[in-house]
């Protein structure tokens, strides 16, 4: 019993002594797969410049397998991602590169040494990378307001850095599915709709993007019109389609009469029916002419958009005419010279 005693604080007296002539930066590390580990230790130089030292992994000091050595000896298929420098009075330096995780466990920087190898310990932890704050955009332009039409859009939730991402959808804290994409329709978004986001997660870190609002301007039963404003996309609205639905679907129904429009002087009541046939109705010159115009602006275009057009027109037919009758000129002129040159050679 009493020898077992000694035993005991004999090895404790040896391993104390060793860990004053070794001594490491950490005692564990944790580091990101594909990531690198730099551990820097010191030892006493006078007696231990020379003698070998070593990387190994294992368990125990006694069975762990020697990675690699600072003469080079040792060739495991991890010492090609292991590196080993003895600076002397600068230390003793190890480094591992593109950690996976089968790397984790129990390593130990060791000095040779006769009977009893001077050896210090090293945690190893290899975790997933962190993940950073996601980004979100849509995979089709809002450029040329899809939403304005009804058209689905779907946006997108992406990370520049992590391992192992895990996508979840949000709408007002309530899961909405578990993907990268969220896609967007008549039928998913709601009238009282709010803000929508994205949480990215992995094992050691979860990070949640910017919201994005999705307002509904007319109901899916109707003509669905709907707006996506996202942060970093142009801020749109749908006015100009806002107000052609609006008209299209509140035009009034013709009243019944009791006397039928027959005669010439009655105006018919305009409807996208009634536009279309203009041409091969009778009527006269004038009334004709206030119709289609009464039509066109009826159908979406204004008034004055109409007039702008056949001034233009008009200008582009004077502009034609000013043009043949400046060349006609220009070629009376030229035969007129020619005519006179012509003449005076001759006497």
């Amino acid at each position: 019993m009493v020898i077992g005693v000694k035993m005991k604080t004999l090895c404790l007296i040896l391993l104390f002594h060793g860990s004053l002539q070794l001594q490491c930066n950490k005692q564990q590390i944790t580091a990101h797969i594909g990531g690198d580990l730099i551990i820097s230790c010191k030892y006493d130089t006078n007696p231990y410049l020379l003698s070998k030292k070593y990387w190994c992994r294992g368990e125990s000091r006694g069975t762990c397998e020697i990675l690699l050595d600072s003469e080079g000896r040792a060739k495991t298929e991890r010492t090609h991602r292991s590196l080993i420098v003895d600076a002397g009075k600068r230390g003793l330096f190890v480094k591992v590169t593109k950690l996976q995780f089968d790397d984790a466990g129990v390593y130990w920087v060791g000095i040779d040494k006769m009977n009893a190898d001077i050896m210090f310990s090293v945690k190893v932890v290899v975790t997933e990378v962190p993940v950073s704050k996601p980004r979100l955009w849509p995979l089709s332009s809002l450029a040329n307001r899809p939403t304005c039409w009804g058209q689905p859009v779907t946006v997108r939730c992406g990370c520049e850095q992590g391992t192992a991402i895990r996508y979840t959808w949000f709408h007002k804290k309530a899961l909405l599915q578990l993907s990268q994409d969220l896609r967007l329709h008549c039928g998913s978004v709601k009238k009282d709709s709010g803000d929508y986001y994205c949480i990215a997660s992995n094992e050691v870190s979860s990070q949640r993007s910017e919201g994005l609002s999705a307002q509904v301007v007319v109901p899916a039963d109707s003509d669905c019109i709907y707006v996506i404003n996202m942060q970093g996309q142009p801020v749109y609205d749908c006015a100009d389609r806002m107000t052609t639905t609006t008209i299209s679907t509140t035009t009034p129904a013709p009243t019944p009469t009791t006397n039928p429009p027959s005669t010439p002087s009655s105006t018919p009541l305009l409807t996208s029916s009634t536009c279309q046939p203009i041409r091969n109705q009778s009527l006269p010159f004038s009334q004709t002419e206030q119709m289609w115009f009464l039509c066109r602006a009826r159908m979406g275009f204004p008034l004055w958009y109409t007039l702008l057009r056949w001034i233009i027109f008009a200008s582009l037919l004077v502009f034609l005419h000013i043009f043949h009758v400046c060349i006609t000129s220009r070629q009376t002129n030229a035969k007129r010279k020619r005519r006179v040159r012509i003449k005076h050679l001759a006497q």
